[in-house]
């Protein structure tokens, strides 16, 4: 980034106690990136690669396709208690490994593998939550927006956008309208971490836009807003629509988790009895309910575009828990 708005932004951040500078702005580079994938029964789900979180989503659903979630059934006990230990295997390898791969060595291949995938799986008890989570040895709120677009020809466009916290950093360039994100936040401050804190360096990131395709045709133009939610929904919404048939919209429409460091948040309408089994397995649960599913640390926004793969219908859907709407013409 060159000329007077790179200018003003660096020398606003140093009058902010920043260090970034004109050098530093001068000297970024944006590239062009291999998408990463896996195959989720017959389903090939593409993600963002490292440092994005889309490993995570990949991860989860190697792990998970090794249950049979469509006889355990929507919504039951065993599907959640399932997709929970998955989810939750798969952020702890990503907390663990994913970094900026122009920085460190980050073995999204062997993260990806279904050999990996099947060590994983062995460690989750149907019918207990794990209490400790380890990271596999691989080797030997929610400001953002998303918007997905299919034209006539089949050609997709799956984009995101955040600046991480609400508001970012809090802070606009003056004279630009630009506002700052935070998104260093997601810096480890461990100095032997592969994402520890440094100049030059891009940090863990949340955002990652989601394609997926059948025979090397297109069939889903998705992303889900909300952190450390988007992975999560990805799984989810995966799920819904391979395990148990759902169309677009009913697979947003489905009641949710969210997995967190402390525990689990459920939706509201979620069966009681559901709710008892899944403590009574060890997790640590709460409900969220109302205008909060819909807010930061939340259950996310989706939005999801099918094509059938042999008419070239399209169809969309839209998030119920918060703005966003499906548009065809």
């Amino acid at each position: 980034y060159n000329g007077d708005i790179a200018a003003k932004m660096a020398a606003f951040i140093q009058e902010q106690g920043g260090c970034l500078s004109s050098e530093d702005m001068a000297a970024h580079t944006s590239d062009w990136e291999e998408p990463i994938c896996t195959d989720y029964r017959g389903v090939t789900c593409w993600e963002s690669p490292p440092s994005n979180q889309g490993v995570a989503a990949l991860e989860a659903l190697n792990i998970v396709e090794g249950f049979d979630l469509a006889t355990m059934g929507s919504q039951t006990a065993d599907t959640y208690h399932h997709l929970i230990e998955s989810m939750r295997l798969a952020f702890a390898d990503a907390f663990r490994y994913v970094a900026d791969p122009g920085q460190a060595q980050v073995p999204t291949t062997q993260m990806l593998s279904k050999d990996f995938a099947r060590t994983r799986r062995a460690l989750i008890d149907p019918k207990r939550a794990m209490s400790t989570v380890p990271y596999g040895q691989v080797q030997g709120g929610s400001d953002t927006v998303y918007i997905s677009v299919v034209d006539g020809d089949g050609d997709a466009c799956s984009f995101i956008y955040s600046i991480y916290s609400n508001f970012g950093s809090g802070l606009v360039v003056p004279d630009t309208g630009i506002v700052l994100h935070n998104r260093g936040a997601l810096f480890s401050l461990d100095p032997d971490h592969p994402n520890a804190l440094a100049g030059g360096k891009r940090p863990y990131h949340t955002i990652i836009p989601a394609l997926a395709t059948v025979d090397d045709e297109l069939y889903l133009c998705y992303g889900v807003m909300g952190a450390f939610m988007q992975p999560q929904g990805h799984l989810q919404v995966i799920s819904n629509l391979v395990d148990f048939g759902m169309d677009p919209q009913q697979a947003l429409n489905a009641l949710r988790f969210i997995v967190t460091e402390e525990d689990v948040a459920l939706e509201e309408g979620l069966s009681p009895e559901v709710l008892r089994d899944l403590e009574s397995r060890g997790h640590r649960t709460r409900t969220i309910s109302s205008y909060y599913r819909g807010m930061s640390g939340g259950f996310g926004g989706a939005q999801l575009i099918q094509r059938d793969p042999e008419t070239g219908v399209l169809s969309g859907a839209s998030e119920p828990r918060k703005d966003g709407c499906a548009v065809g013409w």
